[in-house]
């Protein structure tokens, strides 16, 4: 008889599997109370609702009857939605490549009753397939290895357990380490060479937007000035902007592109590229005015707002590659759907968006304007939305491709900070009104007395709060509470540092655990400074900590930055780069500009003077608005400081040292530059 208990879980991804003919468990008490009962093995996949190659697997393999049935009599079957439960992803993630094992999703791993890995890998065939083993063969050998070699299994389970503790380890103190902001030169140097001249990117094929990275090397572009810094990073948005990457219909980007022009996508979209992305093209358009970054960011927001967002504000958090179990069938076209529809205008429009009778994948074409990287004339463009609107209306009638709408905490995160900072760089008060109800959802809806809850749908949540949780909850109210002047969201900051500190930090590591203390049934804790599709919750911290500390002064915040930086830098320099948002926080750490502006919140003065500083480009600044009757910090430079003549009044400060008062906003537009 089947049991399969995954029919009440919340997630679609385990939804999704609910009819196999597996008895697939969900991840908690019950599936091992009965590995350990039984003395059966464990089977653990983990996998996500977009992840194409967990469907095949899934259609192959797990429906299946008779794969389905080898499972049940061989192991207790545990089914694990990786964005559900991402703590339990990276410990498994990194067993596996432990093991010399390539990761990827699905992630197939076998444990002992009590959760210890003995082997594993990723995707395998239901028969022996261009040299990797049938899957009923790997099942039959794992569980012959389960009870017929205990001695071949416990030396792996050592080793495994042995390297799993030395990764979770502070590497030991060096000589070496960060000590200036001239090292983070040295890197992006050396950084610029692995990078394609021509497309952006790093050199050959996939390529990944690496939001992280770019802001890294914009970065180092605003501190030295160096023109390749910059080309670099504008070549790589810009193809990006233009390539089959990006959604020209429906607005957004896809997940990565499989070839090195940008071209041919993984059709998948995600919210946490997609709110990188838009937070990256503000920062570019500050300093360039680029009409293309400024289009695409209202594109992609737009797209977010229409597909993504809920009722109540939270943010889904992927939409699938398939549709009608197609890779990309839901975008692509065909030259001749292109003339029927658009008629007199599809000759002009086939050159722009390279349309062609024998198409650019598989006899279709995925849209793109790689052919050239800024936007026609009006006139064109004016066009070319026409025909863009027609093709939406047609493509809107085809099946979608499924949407996971659980809502993250990280991920609406890293939504509500870039919905923030492009409301301020485009003067846009709907999205800064979007970006407080989502967060608003977040204190709603995903709280469990002060701590956060990781995951929620439909009223239900799961799985353990996580480090990233915190870290991006915090930016945002800091930066929400940077906008606002409401000492609201300050306090949620404090609030949710003092849980971050309680249940994730390692007082004898120095920095954050990625799982609490009380997270349930986890082997080992990781720890972790390499960004991957996000910045790691360690660098993230660094900045939070950071800009806690300019704005009220308190060593404190100060010292516990710096030992996370400490203990990260004693990693190989070679290392550096893969965690650039602990170098982009150590940089906020030892040069911030504080700027302090004193008035009314809703005085005109003061939203013009806190535009100003909105528009300035600057990657390191912390701004405090207060009003007249308010005092600051006493460790605050500005402490003490005070309007002048009844005028809305700023002051501007690096170090300890604050300049004179400004009330004329050319000033502070002047100063901001030569700052």
């Amino acid at each position: 008889m089947v049991e399969n208990f995954l029919g009440t879980e919340s997630s679609p991804y385990l939804l999704q599997h609910k009819d196999n003919p597996v008895n697939w468990y969900p991840w908690g008490d019950q599936a091992f109370s009965e590995a350990l009962k039984r003395d059966k093995p464990l089977f653990l996949s983990i996998g996500y609702a977009s992840c194409h190659w967990c469907h095949v697997m899934a259609h192959e393999s797990f429906e299946s009857p008779d794969i389905a049935s080898l499972m049940n009599e061989l192991f207790i079957n545990i089914k694990v939605d990786r964005e559900e439960m991402p703590e339990v992803d990276a410990l498994y993630m990194n067993a596996i490549t432990l093991m010399g094992q390539h990761g990827g999703w699905p992630l197939t791993v076998f444990l002992t009753p009590s959760g210890e890995p003995y082997w594993g890998g990723t995707y395998f065939p239901p028969m022996p397939r261009h040299g990797q083993p049938g899957f009923p063969d790997v099942l039959r050998a794992m569980s012959d290895v389960y009870y017929k070699q205990k001695d071949k299994m416990d030396q792996n389970i050592g080793a495994i357990s042995n390297a799993l503790a030395d990764a979770s380890k502070v590497p030991a103190k060096s000589s070496s380490g960060l000590n200036s902001p001239k090292q983070l030169n040295e890197i992006a140097i050396n950084a610029v060479r692995m990078l394609d001249p021509i497309r952006g990117g790093i050199s050959g094929a996939p390529k990944f937007p690496q939001p992280t990275f770019q802001f890294f090397m914009w970065r180092a572009y605003r501190r030295t000035g160096t023109e390749k810094f910059k080309n670099a990073v504008l070549t790589s948005v810009r193809n990006m902007c233009q390539g089959g990457i990006y959604d020209h219909l429906g607005g957004g980007f896809a997940r990565y592109s499989t070839d090195e022009n940008w071209l041919v996508p993984h059709f998948e979209k995600m919210l946490y590229d997609n709110a990188q992305l838009i937070e990256l093209m503000s920062l570019l358009w500050q300093e360039t005015g680029d009409p293309l970054l400024k289009v695409r960011v209202t594109e992609t927001i737009e797209w977010c707002l229409r597909d993504l967002r809920q009722e109540g504000g939270g943010f889904s958090g992927t939409m699938d590659a398939d549709s009608e179990g197609i890779e990309g069938k839901f975008y692509v076209w065909s030259e001749e759907e292109i003339d029927t529809l658009l008629g007199d205008k599809s000759k002009f429009f086939k050159n722009f968006y390279g349309v062609t009778q024998a198409g650019n994948w598989d006899g279709t074409t995925i849209l793109n304007r790689s052919a050239n990287l800024s936007l026609g004339s009006d006139s064109d463009e004016a066009i070319l939305s026409e025909c863009r609107a027609i093709l939406l209306v047609v493509r809107n009638k085809r099946i979608w491709p499924d949407l996971d709408d659980k809502i993250l905490a990280d991920w609406n995160g890293l939504m509500i900070s870039a919905l923030a900072i492009a409301s301020q760089t485009f003067g846009e008060k709907l999205w800064l009104g979007t970006s407080i109800e989502a967060y608003e959802f977040i204190r709603r809806e995903m709280m469990s007395g002060e701590r956060l809850l990781h995951s929620w749908r439909q009223g239900s949540s799961k799985g353990n709060d996580v480090l990233d949780d915190y870290a991006q909850m915090i930016r945002a109210s800091l930066l929400l509470y940077q906008i606002t002047g409401e000492e609201y969201y300050l306090n949620h900051s404090l609030s949710w540092l003092k849980q971050v500190n309680d249940h994730f930090w390692d007082e004898d590591g120095g920095s954050y655990f990625f799982s609490p203390e009380d997270a349930n049934h986890l082997i080992a804790r990781t720890r972790n400074a390499f960004d991957n599709a996000t910045p790691a919750g360690n660098g993230t911290m660094i900045e939070n900590l950071a800009t806690l500390y300019y704005l009220n002064g308190s060593e404190t915040y100060r010292e516990q930055a710096e030992m996370i930086v400490d203990v990260f830098a004693r990693k190989p320099s070679n290392e550096y780069i893969n965690m650039t948002s602990i170098l982009n926080g150590f940089e906020r750490l030892t040069k911030t500009i504080q700027v302090v502006i004193i008035g009314e919140p809703d005085a005109p003065e003061t939203s013009i003077m806190k535009a100003i500083v909105s528009l300035t480009g600057h990657l390191d600044l912390v701004l405090s608005v207060i009003q007249p009757d308010r005092k600051l910090p006493t460790k605050h430079p500005a402490t003490g400081k005070a309007q002048i003549d009844s005028l809305t009044t700023a002051y501007v400060c690096i170090g300890h040292v604050c300049g004179p008062p400004i009330t004329a906003p050319e000033e502070l537009k002047r100063t901001l530059a030569e700052a």
